[in-house]
């Protein structure tokens, strides 16, 4: 049983170990990472997963992007703990930051991933948004928050200044 909450500015540091640990050294490399620069993570939405001793199980953030005049949530990075991953806690996280971005009024989401795991969550493949080299195009998804959201927004995803 784990207990989600926002993230707190107190969480900042142990979150950051939880991302060093799941994801390949380098990572704040990834083209995602220049959107992220200097912005902070969108209030209210980033939250993390703690078991019932308190240990961080899991975590998620998210950051605000321009997309031409339009404004999206880019949905990462996600993690698990290794040994609590296969426990279906990443789709917790996934779907419970979701639900509250749909209570304060995010229109869209986006996120670099892949497209076989985020589809059971609505994402799917944008054609027409366009993530920073060298990202792959076909792990470029996004899903509406509210009806036809997406709807003529195309162009290059650029940080919001």
């Amino acid at each position: 049983m784990y207990h989600l909450t926002q993230e707190t500015p107190d969480d900042w540091w142990e979150v950051e170990a939880l991302y060093d640990l799941c994801f390949a050294p380098g990572r704040e490399a990834l083209s995602s990472y220049r959107l992220r620069d200097a912005v902070p993570p969108v209030a209210g939405l980033s939250h993390v997963a703690r078991d019932s001793d308190g240990i961080l199980a899991g975590a998620i953030r998210y950051w605000p992007v321009a997309i031409g005049r339009d404004v999206a949530l880019l949905l990462g990075p996600v993690a698990v703990h290794p040994t609590r991953q296969g426990e279906g806690l990443g789709g917790q996280l996934i779907e419970t930051s979701l639900d509250v971005a749909v209570a304060e009024g995010w229109a869209r989401v986006m996120l670099v991933g892949d497209a076989p795991y985020y589809s059971r969550f609505g994402f799917a493949r944008l054609g027409d948004v366009v993530m920073p080299p060298p990202t792959n195009p076909a792990r470029v998804l996004g899903r509406a928050l509210q009806a036809r959201a997406w709807d003529g927004v195309q162009g290059h995803v650029a940080r919001v200044h």
